[in-house]
């Protein structure tokens, strides 16, 4: 019973191959032109290479596992930790959040940054966001708007979070660095 399941498989395989085989043929236009003629249309023909969407920055939790303190200012976790220093950090009656970042990964300026915050009650559900966007001069090519003031070298930047948004008073928040570009 085997063998003729076997056979089967393989005639529909090689039918299969051979079918793509005529069908990659019949692309070529067959003119006298020889390869260069044909390599021409080709390549003129070819879709560019698809590239992945970039991806965006998740969305905060709707609620923290921990309930906050008052006054508490967390980190969140996040590709750009291990090249930055947070100090500093301070939830204000605005309600904003202040800090100051550091680069510790070199010595290099700061081209973009965005640094945002998830704003919580004390029982930790979420009551809204806010983000701090800094580009250098020059760098406008987002249609951000961009920092006139000290360039971000060595010492790092202030920045300063103010809440969006929100349904309630504010009790913590948590930070994020979805985005950091330095030389």
């Amino acid at each position: 019973m085997n063998a003729p399941l076997t056979r089967s498989t393989v005639s529909l395989a090689l039918a299969a191959l051979a079918l793509a085989a005529l069908t990659a043929c019949s692309g070529s236009s067959g003119s006298a032109g020889g390869a260069a003629a044909d390599a021409q249309p080709a390549a003129a023909s070819a879709a560019p290479a698809a590239l992945p969407a970039p991806r965006s920055a998740p969305a905060p939790a709707p609620s923290l596992a921990a309930p906050p303190r008052q006054g508490e200012v967390r980190v969140e976790q996040g590709p750009f930790n291990d090249r930055v220093q947070l100090t500093r950090l301070t939830l204000t009656g605005g309600p904003a959040v202040t800090g100051h970042l550091a680069i510790t990964s070199d010595v290099s300026d700061v081209l973009a940054l965005e640094v945002r915050a998830a704003y919580y009650d004390i029982q930790g559900r979420l009551l809204g966001t806010g983000s701090f966007h800094y580009q250098e001069e020059g760098e406008d090519a987002h249609g951000a708007a961009h920092h006139d003031g000290a360039r971000a070298t060595g010492d790092g930047i202030d920045f300063t979070v103010p809440a969006e948004h929100l349904t309630g008073t504010p009790a913590a928040a948590v930070l994020s660095i979805p985005v950091l570009v330095n030389e």
